[in-house]
């Protein structure tokens, strides 16, 4: 992977530290090596960097101050959430400032009549389920890091987690956001309603790996908890039959709210991390929630039985109690770490592919694995067709993380192949970069570059991530006007 740095800007860190100083008072800008160097990865932690400074704004004025102060001293910005990002969307460049939003952590209003929240982007993903709990409500999406994530981060990479079959992603969820742009103007999209008029600008920033802006604020939908909900732990034989029988409940017109699937070294990971009694001989095992009003929990319950025998499971268990069904879920939730205890390293993947394909993409992964002498355990979200293979390598071993990295562009070339995309929900970052021409042509690639030269004419936010070469806005045939006139002129600024 190649970053360029900028030997210009590295020559005046000192200079910029001490404007930076100013516009963020306190302790709230971070210089020393020794601070910075938390701050050098995100949660893809095969590559590090040494940001040039950290700042923890505490106000958006804060905030304001050091994007215009940058934009106009040319100085790159990497904005960063918890940093709990897989594909290095976080990663910090060594001649860029690195703005951590993990002061703003409140939530600032409660609407259940609207069924909306209002929080700033620090306040962590669980958190919001948290603070409505007490009334019977709950933030749908729910990343398995969501006790860590931000809800910032999860705008910014379009999170999902084991319910967004059902219930969707950050995108179906999030009513409006409130950002800053690399100018330090402040910007509205969207709001406590459902719909707004115009461009679809509130789905285009979620989802845009912090390269539109910075987000301050973010209007949430809130959803009842269900009156009831029941699990299914299903075994199988075979990876290929478990994906099968997934295939089938959705062709049968079940939605269910979330379901899950893991192949042998991943249960057996979670079961020594979590021994909540998973099946530890099947080679592939299914966790399907269904959720709703009783009567029909117990129709689609008994519905995903029969299919999941029909496909030759080998064991079927219906929760019992909510303490058995979060048991269920507790080992899927702690898969990644837990899989962290069979090797040193591991990279996580994030494909996306048709339901149909998963038996063939399983079995591709299988022979890939051989190819490139590397395990690899499967978790992920089988009912949107997600998929999570976890590379094992070890980094301390001359070329595991070349093999590594080797591996997973090929299970991503695979997804593309079969119809798939390179990405569900991790983001594209540094780690799918160069894989972006597999899915898309030069125009397309031209056409998405224009929107990030839109908002960011000098490409200061987040550089060097998602484009595998970025053309200048000029080249790209950007318009503006002596003074910086910029896009969305009918856009509320503050």
């Amino acid at each position: 992977m190649h970053l360029d740095v900028d030997q210009s800007i590295m020559s005046r860190q000192a200079e910029i530290v001490a404007a930076l100083k100013t516009l963020a008072p306190g302790e709230s800008v971070i210089d020393a090596e020794i601070g910075r160097r938390p701050y050098e990865s995100d949660g893809f932690t095969a590559y590090a960097n040494l940001p040039l400074a950290v700042v923890l704004p505490s106000t958006v004025g804060e905030l304001q101050a050091v994007l215009k102060y940058c934009y106009e001293n040319g100085v790159k910005v990497v904005p960063r959430g918890a940093g709990t990002s897989l594909s290095g969307g976080a990663l910090p460049l060594q001649d860029a400032v690195l703005i951590s939003m993990m002061k703003f952590n409140r939530v600032k209003s409660i609407d259940f009549d609207n069924r909306v929240a209002v929080v700033e982007p620090g306040v962590t993903n669980a958190a919001i389920s948290r603070a409505v709990d007490h009334a019977g409500f709950y933030y749908a999406p729910d990343p398995s890091s969501q006790i860590a994530c931000s809800i910032g981060g999860n705008v910014a990479e379009n999170s999902g987690g084991v319910h967004c079959l059902k219930y969707g992603l950050t995108t179906n969820n999030v009513l409006g956001v409130e950002m800053a742009l690399m100018t330090g103007e402040i910007v509205r999209l969207g709001g406590a309603f459902l719909d707004a008029e115009g461009f679809d600008l509130l789905g285009l920033v979620v989802g845009s790996e912090g390269m539109l802006g910075v987000v301050t604020e973010v209007t949430v939908r809130l959803l009842r908890k269900p009156e009831c909900a029941r699990a299914l732990l299903i075994a199988f034989d075979s990876s290929e039959a478990g994906g099968a029988c997934v295939a089938d409940v959705i062709a049968a017109g079940i939605i269910p709210g979330g379901m899950e699937m893991m192949d042998n070294p991943a249960i057996q990971a979670a079961e020594d991390f979590v021994n909540v009694g998973y099946p530890r001989d099947a080679a592939a095992m299914l966790i399907v929630e269904i959720d709703g009003p009783p009567v029909e929990v117990d129709h689609l319950t008994g519905l995903v039985e029969q299919i999941a025998l029909r496909h030759g499971a080998t064991q079927c268990r219906i929760s019992q109690s909510e303490a058995e069904r979060l048991a269920f879920w507790a080992g899927r939730k702690a898969a990644f770490p837990a899989v962290g205890r069979l090797s040193p390293d591991y990279l996580c993947m994030d494909g996306t592919i048709p339901r149909r394909e998963l038996p063939k993409v399983l079995a591709g992964i299988a022979e890939l694995s051989k190819k490139h002498g590397l395990r690899v355990a499967n978790v992920f979200h089988a009912g949107d067709g997600n998929l999570h293979p976890l590379i094992l390598y070890d980094a301390n071993q001359p070329g595991e993380l070349q093999a590594a990295e080797d591996f997973g562009a090929d299970i991503l070339r695979l997804c593309v192949k079969v119809g798939g995309v390179l990405t569900g929900e991790h983001g594209v970052g540094v780690e799918k970069r160069d894989l972006m021409p597999e899915m898309f042509d030069a125009v397309d690639l031209d056409q998405q570059i224009r929107v990030k030269c839109a908002f960011d004419e000098k490409q200061l936010l987040n550089p060097g991530k998602v484009f595998p070469q970025l053309h200048r806005c000029a080249e790209m045939g950007f318009m503006h006007v002596s003074g910086g006139a910029l896009p969305f002129p009918d856009l509320p600024r503050f």
